[in-house]
């Protein structure tokens, strides 16, 4: 199932502060993205009501097995991407922004030629 960029990208950040910090409220959310709280809880309310997160009564948010699956994706996606930029000369900050772009559009096989790729020029 194909889900928004915008969907994508939450799930990515949860996961990653989740990495991070082993918790992650939507006020946390909305810190690393500089975005508003109005905005994130609605974002919150949405990916709960389609089952890629869980949110308990303290407010943790937690990635569903469904939310998990994309979040990984998504963040070996991006992963990948700057790394492969980076190789190529581009500054590293540039290249996770672009990444960022770029993990949404690049269909499957050509991720997989590209993981295969870097994997034999390591």
């Amino acid at each position: 199932m194909k889900i928004q960029e915008s969907a994508e990208n939450y799930l990515e950040v949860i996961y990653t502060l989740h990495k991070q910090s082993g918790h992650v409220r939507a006020i946390d959310i909305a810190s690393h993205l500089g975005f508003s709280k109005p905005s994130v809880s609605r974002a919150v309310k949405l990916l709960r009501e389609n089952d890629y997160i869980t949110v308990a009564q303290s407010g943790q948010i937690e990635l569903s097995p469904k939310g998990l699956a994309i979040a990984e994706n998504i963040h070996e996606r991006h992963t990948l991407l700057a790394e492969f930029l980076m190789k190529i000369g581009v500054e590293e900050q540039t290249a996770f922004q672009d990444a960022c772009k770029m993990e949404h559009v690049i269909s499957e096989e050509t991720f997989s030629r590209l993981k295969i790729y870097l994997g034999e020029n390591k």
